[in-house]
């Protein structure tokens, strides 16, 4: 369910942030889901507790889950906004870092439209 990828440069809480996004916005996850505690995941992962804390201390921070004392973390209900607010910003910066790479506009602009389709976007 929260695939990551151990070998992989992205850091492992800032990859399991981004799967419970994904997985937001795919509807695989409906507000008022509950996730496994920090200990389960950690566990099932087999990566730190530390390391599922900070992930959920970002989506928290973000609002994308909220927390109960004694009962766990859960998908919030308005995390829509957030999720876009979060896209925009790291689109953005991809932006900037292309630019910064030497590509123009008109190579961004048919990157996203390579990416693109009538009624949602390419998985490749």
């Amino acid at each position: 369910m929260f695939d990551i990828d151990l070998q992989s440069r992205i850091p492992i809480y800032e990859q399991l942030y981004k799967r419970v996004v994904e997985m937001t916005v795919k509807k695989q996850l409906s507000p008022g889901d509950k996730l496994p505690s920090v200990r389960e995941l950690a566990k099932s992962l087999g990566v730190n507790p530390n390391t599922v804390s900070k992930a959920f201390q970002s989506l928290e921070r973000d609002g994308i889950i909220y927390s109960l004392a004694g009962r766990g973390s859960f998908i919030s209900e308005s995390n829509g906004n957030a999720i876009k607010e979060n896209a925009r910003a790291d689109f953005k910066t991809a932006v900037k870092d292309a630019l910064s790479a030497g590509l123009t506009a008109e190579d961004m602009t048919e990157i996203i439209a390579d990416t693109t389709s009538i009624g949602g976007t390419k998985l490749d």
